[in-house]
C-alpha cells in the first residue's frame, strides 16, 4: 500500500486538459453503462454544522476503484481551519486489496468538480462563448472559470457575491492569476445581463437565479446544490430551459435542483454522460438556453483518483 500527501498529489494532478480528459472518460463510461455507482452516503453532524459524504464507483475494466470520504464542517473558518477536507482510498478491482491512499485534503474533489463544469461547457455551451458570469466568489468560483477557459475562449468575467470585500479579492485574484478582466456587480440581474455562460457556486438555501435573469443563448451550470438543504435556481429556470441536463438524474432529484420543481417537466432530462459518449444527440440553436445541474458523482472521484495514481506511479 502506498500513501501520498497533498503536496505529492498537486505535483502530478493539475487543472489541465489531461485531467479533463480523464474525468470526461469517466462520464463517457457512465453513459455507456460501464459504471457501477451506488447512491451517495451522506450524514449530517448538526451540532458542529458539519456533514460527511461518501462516494464511490467502479468503471469496468479499470485497474482500481476509489472510495472518497469528504467531510465539510462549515464553521471551521472561525477556527482558522478549512471547511472541506477528505481523502480517497484506492482498491484493486481484482483483489479488493488497498492499492493506495490519497490524503488530498479535498484537493482532488475541487479539481474534478471544476472539470465537470468544463465538460458541461465543452459539450453544451455555444462554441464561441467568451463572457462568463459567476455567482459566488469562493474557490469553485475561481476554479470553474479556469477550467471552462480550457475549452471555451473566456475573456471576461462578471461576478456577484454577497460579500463585497471578498468580491474585490476575487477580482484581483482572477486578474493576476489568469489575466482575465473581471467586473463586480451589485446584483445578479446586472451580473448575468451579457452572460454566455453562467455558473452558480454558492451554498445558498434559497433560489438565487431567476429565469428572467438569463439572456438568450446562455448556458447555466449549477454546481452549488449538492444536498437536500441547498438550492440556487428557481423552478422557472428548470421549467423553461430549452435543454435540461444533469450529471445523474437520481441525484438531481434527491439532492439537486430537480428536487424542488413543483410542476411536471415537459422536456426530457438528459444525463451528461449520455451526451459525452454520443448515446444521445445534443443539438442547440445559438439562442437556446441550456441548464446543467451538477451534484458531483462517484465516477468523477474514481476517474480523477485513477488518473492521479497512474501519474504518481510513473
Amino acid at each position: 500500500m502506498k500513501i501520498y500527501n497533498r503536496a505529492q498529489i498537486e505535483q502530478v494532478t493539475k487543472l489541465d486538459l489531461n485531467a479533463l480528459q480523464a474525468v470526461e472518460a469517466g462520464f463517457s463510461a457512465l453513459g455507456q453503462g460501464k459504471v457501477t455507482m451506488p447512491p451517495i452516503l451522506s450524514m449530517a453532524i448538526e451540532e458542529s454544522n458539519g456533514e460527511v459524504d461518501v462516494k464511490t464507483a467502479h468503471i469496468r475494466g479499470n485497474e482500481r476503484f476509489a472510495i472518497k470520504i469528504s467531510p465539510g464542517f462549515f464553521d471551521n473558518p472561525k477556527l482558522g481551519l478549512p471547511s472541506l477536507n477528505g481523502l480517497m482510498v484506492l482498491f484493486s478491482a481484482k483483489t479488493g486489496l488497498v492499492d493506495s491512499v490519497l490524503f488530498d485534503e479535498g484537493y482532488l474533489t475541487d479539481i474534478r468538480t471544476a472539470l465537470a463544469g468544463a465538460i458541461s461547457a465543452k459539450h453544451l455551451a455555444n462554441p464561441d462563448a467568451a463572457t462568463i458570469s459567476v455567482l459566488g466568489c469562493g474557490l469553485q468560483a475561481e476554479l470553474q472559470v479556469a477550467a471552462i477557459a480550457l475549452v471555451r475562449p473566456i475573456q471576461h468575467v462578471n461576478v456577484w457575491a454577497r460579500d463585497a470585500s471578498k468580491a474585490v479579492d476575487y477580482q484581483q485574484r482572477m486578474q493576476q492569476r489568469y489575466g482575465l478582466s473581471v467586473t463586480i456587480h451589485a446584483n445578479i440581474q446586472q451580473a448575468c445581463r451579457d452572460a454566455e455562460v453562467i455558473v452558480t457556486t454558492t451554498p445558498s438555501k434559497e433560489p438565487l437565479l431567476n429565469w428572467q435573469d438569463i439572456p438568450r443563448g446562455a448556458h447555466v451550470i449549477a454546481m452549488g446544490s449538492d444536498s437536500p438543504h441547498k438550492r440556487e435556481l428557481t423552478s422557472s429556470v428548470i421549467l423553461n430551459a430549452d435543454h435540461l441536463i444533469v450529471d445523474r438524474l437520481s441525484q438531481s432529484q434527491s439532492l439537486g435542483e430537480l428536487r424542488c420543481v413543483e410542476k411536471p417537466l415537459t422536456r426530457p432530462v438528459l444525463e451528461l454522460g449520455d451526451i459525452v459518449c454520443g448515446k444521445v444527440r445534443y443539438q442547440r440553436q445559438v439562442d437556446d438556453i441550456s441548464v446543467c445541474d451538477l451534484t458531483g458523482t462517484g465516477v468523477q472521484d474514481t476517474a480523477i483518483a485513477n488518473y492521479t495514481a497512474q501519474q504518481l506511479s510513473n
